[in-house]
């Protein structure tokens, strides 16, 4: 028989991609999606089972399935139903426990990987200029998602040192993006202006939603010969972008306003639901953050297709043209160099 692979969060779009690439592989035999809501897109041929990771019952699900790799994605700070954050820390924190407990007293799993988020690290005046998986956070907030993925990690190195006979990869993402990503940074490249912090222009790393699930499908199979798929990596495209540089891309203009202004902005968009502008959120477009991707390519054996720049290009091709379209932006540019240029 193939493999069983059980799969959490099902319900996001990033869920359901990942079940329908994953059924295309060739060992694998059985693809169970869990959630606790029914998703709305089509999960291929993957049996779905509507449960809520935070319950004892998914221990239930792993021993009637007989599930021998589990890939956890429902960690995320964005809620997919209307509801308070205490339900998100609970979903992030309380079920990655229940999952892990259950995880442990199964003898059928032996391979377990984690989506989790460059956020570990933080965002601070006093960051290096470049994270690798060992570099300490310099500060970290009292709450909040990342709050959340630090404590989602030390549960899950706790779950690898009483399971080690299971094969562990924790996958530390930067800010996915993509025609379709649905995450809280997306939702802020689409606002028509975007606001910024005055006098910061920080710098940003995307990773390409169609990379996310191709190296989740690696690290959920074997390993290929000369590459280690357990541990924990960072995996982000090559390359930077400012913050200003992105906004030229897109073609929208920038709103620079103070940090107390700013917050008050994010609190206003968070409230009529235009987009979660937390406080996360807000420390990464002024300090920014980049991390170093040497294990993900030397030890995991992945190379992805998109480089930041790319990756964010294919995003601003789904938003359309801005308020101020590069091309007419650059065009006005040129003509002012020329007058200029001429007295």
């Amino acid at each position: 028989m193939g493999k069983v692979v059980l799969v959490t969060g099902v319900a996001r779009r990033l869920g359901g991609r990942f079940v329908r690439r994953i059924l295309r592989e060739p060992d694998v035999d059985r693809v169970v999606g869990v959630d606790a809501v029914p998703p709305g897109h089509h999960l291929g041929g993957a049996e779905f089972v509507r449960a809520d990771i935070r319950q004892p019952s998914v221990a239930g699900v792993l021993a009637e399935h007989n599930v021998d790799t589990v890939v956890h994605l429902d960690v995320s700070g964005v809620q997919l139903l209307p509801g308070s954050r205490a339900s998100v820390k609970e979903t992030n924190v309380i079920g990655t426990m229940q999952l892990l407990g259950a995880c442990q007293k199964a003898p059928s799993v032996q391979r377990l990987v984690v989506k989790s988020s460059t956020n570990v690290y933080g965002s601070s005046s006093r960051d290096p200029a470049v994270f690798t998986e060992t570099t300490p956070a310099k500060a970290l907030p009292g709450g909040g998602f990342t709050k959340d993925i630090v404590e989602v990690e030390e549960y899950v190195r706790g779950f690898a040192r009483r399971r080690p006979d299971v094969a562990v990869a924790v996958l530390r993402f930067a800010n996915i993006l993509g025609p379709d990503a649905d995450t809280p940074l997306a939702d802020y490249f689409r606002l028509p202006v975007l606001p910024t912090v005055l006098g910061y222009d920080p710098r940003l790393q995307f990773v390409h939603e169609d990379d996310v699930v191709e190296v989740l499908r690696l690290a959920a199979g074997e390993p290929r010969r000369g590459t280690l798929n357990s541990g924990t990596f960072n995996i982000a495209g090559d390359g930077v972008l400012l913050l200003s540089q992105a906004a030229r891309r897109l073609g929208r203009p920038t709103l620079p306003l103070l940090l107390p202004a700013i917050r008050w902005t994010g609190t206003a968009l968070r409230t009529v639901g235009v987009t979660d502008f937390s406080a996360e959120q807000i420390r990464l477009l002024t300090h920014g953050r980049v991390v170093e991707t040497t294990q993900m390519r030397e030890v995991l054996g992945f190379e992805p297709r998109y480089t930041t720049a790319g990756a964010f290009a294919d995003f601003a091709r789904a938003c359309g043209p801005g308020l101020l379209p590069p091309e007419k932006l650059a065009h006005a540019v040129d003509r002012i160099e020329e007058v200029v240029r001429h007295g």
